[in-house]
């Protein structure tokens, strides 16, 4: 992501920022819409400021080709784990902290993530740790066996805030409350025309087996947090994760955009309203405000 230089920055100090319009929703979501393409931090705050997101959104890249990680290596100040981790703290590392990150076959440290990403073959100790799920052995075998998994080959993976990605992301993956994954599913299915919109709940692999499927598929996938996650810090307030496959992104938010300019806000609840989930009664006649009478 290229820094601007200090003489930038004060001019960029000295012309302000609009704020007024950033607060707008109608005059914002012009203003994004007037642009030829939106970049990356334009999507991240897009989906911020309306959605009122609370992290950032993941981009992460899935590397068959060296060429390719010697490009990211290149461009990015990035960090590497410590010791193996899941990919739930990758991504919760990126979308938390804002770290670049670079993952590998050894510094992944769920066997779940590895079966998903064609890291290790179906074993006993991969049945065994479903079968708590499950009716028995025999159940938990096939269900694992109907798990997606990513192509052979894979090198390694990448996470980043999406604003500091440099590279192409595969998926973008973004942890929310319900009613905002409701909102951005709703903007997808009409961007895509795509309808019912059908996703994959996957057994104990929320976060590794939704982003397989999405990125197996090319499509959005909504799932539920599995079991670990509060003790794996995979999430904080019991948050739904949304996969978006990268191509179907950029046009998902330029919906919401387009819905605000066009109603005045990105509430569906109470359509042109700027909250997207006031806890009322859609037609609720208890909170009705009037300009007064002359």
């Amino acid at each position: 992501m290229e820094v601007l230089k200090l003489p930038e920055r004060e001019n960029v100090a000295k012309e302000g920022v609009n704020s007024e319009l950033l607060l707008d929703d109608r005059m914002f979501a012009e203003a994004m819409l007037m642009k030829e393409q939106l970049g990356n931090a334009d999507l991240t705050f897009a989906l911020r400021n309306l959605l009122k997101l609370e992290y950032y959104p993941v981009a992460v890249k899935f590397f068959y080709l060296e060429n390719e990680i010697e490009q990211f290596k290149n461009a990015n100040g990035y960090r590497i784990a410590a010791r193996p981790y899941t990919f739930c703290h990758f991504s919760a590392a990126s979308r938390q902290r804002g770290d670049v990150l670079f993952g590998e076959k050894e510094t992944m440290g769920c066997t779940n993530a590895k079966y998903n990403f064609g890291w290790k073959e179906l074993d006993e100790d991969e049945i065994k740790s479903h079968v708590k799920y499950t009716r028995d052995r025999e159940q938990a075998e096939r269900f694992v066996k109907t798990k997606p998994r990513l192509p052979e080959g894979l090198l390694a993976f990448a996470t980043a805030p999406l604003h500091k990605a440099t590279f192409e992301p595969d998926i973008i993956h973004i942890i929310c409350n319900v009613l905002q994954a409701y909102h951005i599913a709703n903007d997808y299915a009409s961007a895509m025309d795509e309808h019912p919109v059908e996703t994959a709940m996957l057994m104990n692999s929320a976060v590794c087996g939704g982003a397989t499927w999405s990125y197996v598929n090319q499509k959005l996938n909504l799932v539920p947090m599995c079991s670990s996650s509060y003790t794996a810090g995979k999430t904080e307030q019991g948050e739904i994760n949304v996969y978006i496959p990268w191509k179907k992104f950029r046009p998902t938010v330029r919906r919401l955009l387009e819905r605000t300019l066009q109603y005045g806000g990105a509430s569906f609840p109470r359509t042109g309203e700027t909250f997207p989930g006031f806890n009322v009664c859609k037609l609720c006649n208890f909170l009705a405000f009037v300009k007064p009478k002359n």
